[in-house]
């Protein structure tokens, strides 16, 4: 049994890899703001520390918590707010990594996961799916800061000895990702739909995503533990969906009747982006486990049970 911190672990995908830890076996810690997380998430064996990851009392965490592991999930991540406040965004997601690396040092940790992002690091890619080899060149703030928070997570390692992974993320649904957001684009238009309103596909719903459950995140997450010291690992299913194939398949398990709204692209979002798994799978031992239908019917259950 090891002591795992989880940042951001009453967060959306953060929760389920709470929930992974906790069935390993492991004893978990959260450290969230509830800023976007909810409590109702949060498995009730793991302790809740309410702490901005800024916060200089972080230290008090580590010390009392001594964890073996780190998995760092709590960002800043939506695309709009980081253009709206662009300051807020990198103190959140560059400096708020930089005082848990500063705490992972201090106390020995064994090794720090980084939930970074595969979706807005490239902007938009020369090839389709984007590898790990291909040069980061981001359109908004939000994927700036993710990528200068992996830059950090490197020195950590180079300069102090930090064992870390670096995971970058596609789009990642699931049960508990909030239909009132502004990030989640499956639930958000799967909320709408299951109240027969007509969602707005922007880009005239022809942008490309990657898709993956969030199940399937969180078991890499696990896998990470113990394999991939030193690597950057996109978590991809190698395929691309449009906006509009996901609302067709949302509007057969919502049973929803009307037509979306197409709107043009809004600044800072790409058109095409779907990444690569291949490297996962050598290194990890994974790939995508659970096909799109499958995930969007679990994600719309959800969302009715909690309506």
């Amino acid at each position: 049994m090891a002591k795992v911190l989880v940042t951001g672990g009453a967060g959306f995908i953060g929760s389920h890899v709470v929930d992974a830890c906790l069935g390993a076996g492991h004893r978990v810690t959260v450290v969230d703001n509830l800023s976007s997380g909810s409590r109702g998430n949060l498995n009730p064996e793991a302790r809740l520390v309410e702490m901005d990851i800024r916060s200089q009392e972080l230290a008090r965490v580590f010390e009392e918590g001594a964890p073996d592991f780190v998995l760092h999930f709590a960002a800043q991540i939506d695309v709009r707010k980081s253009l709206d406040t662009p300051v807020f965004d990198a103190e959140t997601n560059i400096g708020g990594t930089i005082n848990i690396l500063e705490n992972c040092v201090r106390q020995k940790v064994g090794k720090f996961i980084y939930a970074s992002t595969g979706g807005a690091i490239y902007g938009e890619p020369e090839a389709l799916p984007a590898s790990e080899s291909q040069r980061p060149d981001p359109l908004c703030h939000y994927g700036a800061s993710k990528y200068g928070a992996e830059v950090y997570t490197r020195l950590y390692q180079k300069l102090y000895g930090l064992h870390s992974t670096i995971l970058r993320f596609p789009n990642v649904y699931g049960p508990r990702q909030s239909p009132h957001g502004e990030a989640g684009v499956c639930s958000i238009l799967a909320g709408l739909m299951l109240e027969a309103k007509a969602p707005t596909l922007y880009g005239f719903g022809e942008p490309v995503r990657d898709y993956v459950y969030v199940g399937d995140i969180a078991r890499a997450s696990m896998l990470a533990l113990g394999k991939g010291d030193g690597e950057t690992l996109n978590l991809g299913s190698g395929e691309g969906t449009t906006v509009r194939r996901l609302f067709d398949i949302l509007q057969e398990l919502t049973a929803f009747k009307g037509e979306p709204i197409l709107k043009p692209t809004r600044p800072g979002e790409v058109n095409r982006i779907y990444i690569t798994g291949g490297r996962a799978l050598e290194v990890l031992g994974w790939r995508p486990e659970v096909s799109l239908r499958e995930g969007l019917a679990e994600t719309v259950a959800f969302i009715k049970a909690n309506a």
